[in-house]
């Protein structure tokens, strides 16, 4: 789930954390089934979360860089439409934004860098002031450009 989706690093940390209290004997065994098992819950229902919020799985990831604490539900579907619109720009947008090895060349990033701008500009809720605007688009970009240094995803 954490290579579908970078956002999900909570779970990760989690498992991690009770991996480690079980390696160091601190609690009875039960303890640790019990948490395991309400962990595999969580789990599950993260992995349903999307069909949920109706939006995809890159649609989703997308979503949870981009959602603020304290949204209104206006504010929620306004973030929604602003993933879906940025994930149709990059992937299908005319002209086309993420060119072969795109993040390898300063000017094709800043083109990628100013279509992700535009589009959240365009689509984000007013509520989002310029440091939280700023933060959101850096998060995006930086994921994108993750995903393209590695050949995933959305690389072109």
């Amino acid at each position: 789930m954490l290579a579908a989706n970078k956002t999900r690093s909570d779970f990760a940390q989690r498992l991690r954390e009770i991996i480690d209290r079980y390696n160091s004997g601190g609690s009875a065994t039960e303890d640790y089934h019990e948490e395991l098992m309400l962990y595999l819950e969580a789990l599950s229902s993260e992995a349903e979360r999307h069909t949920q919020e109706g939006l995809s799985e890159d649609e989703l990831e997308l979503f949870d860089l981009l959602k603020k604490e304290n949204m209104t539900i206006e504010e929620n579907q306004k973030v929604k439409l602003a993933a879906k619109s940025l994930l149709i720009r990059l992937l299908e947008g005319q002209p086309k934004v993420l060119v072969q090895d795109w993040f390898k060349d300063g000017q094709s990033k800043r083109v990628v860098r100013t279509t992700v701008e535009q589009v959240l500009h365009s689509n984000l809720p007013d509520s989002y002031d310029r440091v939280t605007f700023k933060e959101k688009c850096d998060n995006v970009f930086e994921l994108i450009v993750g995903y393209a240094s590695e050949g995933r995803k959305w690389a072109a």
